[in-house]
Formats: structure tokens, sequence, C-alpha cells
């Protein structure tokens, strides 16, 4: 998985260089911030209601287009998908509620 990971990541910095009128990632990127988050949310929205419908193969659609703009929302915040997976490692063994009692 982290193979695919890590091409996606290296596709998605090359995009910061591309001009937006060529590459959809270089456009969120000109758009900035508010319009990556708005893409996060419409695709969390759209996972959630094609689990609710019950298709498996779009749920699978819809969540490979939720983490792909997750993984342009690193890129933009230059954080690693790395860091993410390092983090997801630490929390492993973890009871939820321990997790969550560390942060606070």
């Amino acid at each position: 998985m982290s193979e695919v990971l890590n091409a996606l990541a290296e596709v998605l910095e090359q995009r910061k260089q591309a001009e937006p009128e060529s590459s959809y990632v270089s456009h969120l990127y000109q758009k900035g911030l508010d319009t990556i988050l708005k893409k996060i949310g419409e695709e969390a929205t759209e996972t959630v209601i094609a689990a609710k419908g019950g298709e498996r193969e779009q749920v699978i659609y819809e969540m490979a287009d939720l983490w792909f703009h997750c993984m342009v929302l690193l890129s933009q915040q230059e954080i690693g998908h790395d860091q993410v997976l390092e983090e997801l490692e630490r929390r492993f063994g973890l009871s939820g509620h321990e997790e969550k009692a560390s942060r606070g």
C-alpha cells in the first residue's frame, strides 16, 4: 500500500509546479486551503452516502476519492503521509479510550 501512497505523494508534489489549466491538483493548490477542505467534505459526505446505500463498489470508489483529496491536503500542508502512518502505528495496540485520554 505504501508504494501507491509514495507514488501518489510524488505526483502531488510534482503538480505543485504544473499550470492550473493543465492539472486538477495544481488547480486545487492554486485555489487554496478552503477549496481543498471543501473537496474533502464533499468526498466524506459521498462516502457516507455510499456506505448507507450498501453498495460495496461505490464505497470503495468514494473512499479512494476521499483518500486522494486527503493526500492533496497533506501535500499542501507539507505533511508526509508517512507521518500519518507513524501516528497510526503509535496508536496500534491502544484502546480508543486510552488514546483519547492521552490527548487531554
